[in-house]
């Protein structure tokens, strides 16, 4: 029988140690390791089912990274050679790695050590300051994962139909406010998802991106079925339609920048469409300074 298409029959030989024996095998040998070293509860995950070999399955560890399993797979059989940066961040902290671990990956892999870890600036409050200057035009900072860093009066009076504004992906999944409140949720959500997905790569991530991905893995259905099409994308320019509870439909169209200084951190802003849009949001800026 032929030999599988990218492998070579080699004759029977007693496994060794894996230095000298290429970048791949010894990436793979630090992969598998390192994944057999983790319990579930390590990051988060439950430990389900009875397991046969201890530590991590490969599918757990490839959610958390945001990679396919057969993707995964390959990487610790030694078949695949090409990792990217991205890719290695997020298994580094699939796999709870520290500083030196991580800058461990990336020199098995080839690559100059990445700073991982590191983890957004925090907000100046003089840019606080700005958006509270903005009395008609809703703003705020987000972080990687989402997390709402900062927001001025007319966001908070954007949001109020939320219990908390506290993180997009939270609001938009769990909060029951988010089905009603983003007229195309559908849309919304996978938005959303293709967000967080891109942030698992990205050089800073923010509070613990994976700890918000297991947690929306567990209790979302949905945020299952979007974050399984392996979409990834940053926020884009577009308009967007809300319903709030006080000023019913409204169409918002919204940018968003990077902080300069802050690295990632984003400014969101959003602009009436039409002349009804800003009518709704100069009633929105009336309630949100009248007292309730």
């Amino acid at each position: 029988m032929p030999a599988p298409e990218g492998e070579h029959r080699t004759p029977a030989r007693r496994p060794g140690p894996s230095y000298g024996r290429g970048v791949s095998t010894e990436l793979g040998d630090f992969l598998r390791a390192r994944r057999a070293r983790l319990r579930p509860a390590d990051v988060g995950l439950p430990a389900l089912g009875t397991r046969r070999v201890p530590g991590l399955r490969r599918e757990e560890v490839a959610m958390l990274a945001g990679v396919s399993v057969d993707y995964l797979t390959r990487l610790e059989q030694g078949r695949e050679r090409s990792p990217s940066p991205a890719v290695l961040n997020a298994l580094a902290r699939a796999l709870d790695l520290d500083h030196d671990a991580a800058a461990h990956l990336f020199r098995v892999a080839g690559l100059a050590p990445s700073t991982a870890h590191d983890e957004p600036a925090e907000v100046d409050p003089s840019l606080t300051e700005l958006l509270e200057a903005w009395p008609t035009t809703p703003a705020l900072v987000v972080d990687p994962r989402l997390d709402v860093r900062a927001a001025n009066t007319m966001a908070r009076a954007l949001f109020s139909d939320f219990e908390h504004v506290d993180n997009l992906v939270r609001m938009t999944f769990l909060d029951p406010a988010g089905r009603r409140f983003f007229v195309d949720w559908e849309r919304t959500a996978h938005a959303c998802v293709a967000n967080l997905r891109l942030a698992l790569g990205a050089r800073t991530t923010g509070a613990d991106v994976r700890t918000l991905v297991t947690e929306l893995h567990g209790a979302s259905a949905t945020f299952r079925r979007l974050w399984d099409q392996q979409d990834v994308r940053g926020k884009t320019q577009e308009a967007k339609r809300f319903h709030h509870g006080d000023v019913g439909e409204i169409t918002l169209a919204y940018q968003a920048f990077d902080v300069r200084g802050a690295v990632g951190l984003q400014l969101i802003t959003y602009a009436p469409v039409g002349a009804a849009d800003a009518d709704a949001l100069r009633l929105l800026g009336t309630l949100a300074v009248t007292p309730r």
